[in-house]
């Protein structure tokens, strides 16, 4: 028996994270490769949904993994991996994001694909292997590429996503999933009574842009007037968390679902670099980006930009 890995997604977890770490957890020890899903972070309302319906615990919190084998889940940034991540062995990655500035020291297994949802290429994993799904594992999965294409409405979801929804949704006996997406970002647009930083942070990723570190929260509800009353403390927020880490911006994305778009929130030592990136004039520190709900291809990638010029 070899030593156990470790599976585990990005900090501050989303459920594609959540529920890639426990499905290809499960995956590898089928194929007798011994792993434990683990997680960086809190699960969100979301995410617990998920693991409610399909009756599972979440993955152990464990933030060290210094000396272990680690398979890395939807993402490959250094600042969203384990803090001590140099100190482990990273023997895969699964991910859809851009190839960020994670290494390894020894050959690892890369599954990277641009679609939709991690979960999508954890579907392809676990035909290419011939391992039959569980129902519940489909489940979760299912759910996850809902969440992650926004019920396929985000400019990231590709016919994969869709076709591996529609195989799950079958394995799983779920007839009407759209309906349940529908659920899920319900449970989402819950935002009343819970403290400003949980909201700011629920969602949020560091990236190093040319050296400047900006953070990028993003809300996904199905009506922005949920977030009418706690507007200006979201900003005071933002602003705070800006100086605490010592970052060059701090952007909050507030995406209404069915309107199709997203209410982008400023705090930054140069405004102008963010409104170069998306052609746009901000007013105290807000601009409407109409049809904008990925963060992870219209608001990173254009940013990017903007600051390899600075």
């Amino acid at each position: 028996m070899s030593m156990s890995m470790y599976v585990v997604g990005h900090k501050i977890p989303d459920s594609d994270s959540i529920c890639g770490a426990i499905a290809l957890a499960y995956l590898k020890n089928q194929i007798n490769e011994p792993a434990i899903p683990t997680r960086l972070g809190e699960v969100s309302p979301e995410t617990q949904f998920i693991l409610d319906k399909f009756g599972f615990e979440a993955p152990e919190l464990k933030l060290s993994y210094a000396g272990e084998d680690v398979y890395i889940v939807d993402h490959t940034e250094k600042t969203q991996a384990p803090d001590d991540i140099d100190e482990a062995r990273v023997v895969g990655v699964v991910d859809h994001h851009k190839l960020g500035d994670l290494t390894s020291s020894t050959p690892l297994e890369c599954w990277i694909r641009p679609v939709g949802c991690s979960n999508t290429i954890i579907k392809m994993m676990y035909d290419f292997y011939n391992v039959e799904i569980p129902k519940d594992i489909a489940g979760i999965m299912l759910c996850a590429i809902l969440s992650d294409t926004v019920i396929f409405k985000s400019p990231t979801c590709t016919t994969a996503d869709i076709k591996c929804v529609e195989a799950l949704a079958e394995i799983a006996g779920i007839e009407d999933f759209k309906e349940l997406g529908m659920e899920m970002f319900k449970v989402k647009s819950a935002v009343e009574g819970t403290p400003v930083r949980d909201l700011v942070m629920r969602d949020f990723k560091d990236f190093n842009m040319n050296g400047k570190l900006v953070g990028i929260g993003q809300l996904e509800v199905i009506d922005l007037a949920v977030f009418d009353e706690i507007k200006a403390d979201l900003e005071a927020d933002i602003a705070k968390l800006k100086e605490e880490g010592g970052r060059h911006s701090v952007l909050l994305l507030l995406t209404d679902i069915m309107k199709e778009g997203s209410e982008m929130l400023i705090a930054s030592d140069d405004v102008s670099v963010i409104e170069a990136a998306y052609d746009v004039k901000s007013e105290d520190g807000r601009v409407w980006l109409d049809g904008v709900l990925s963060r992870k291809k219209q608001v990173v990638p254009p940013l990017q930009d903007a600051f390899a010029k600075i």
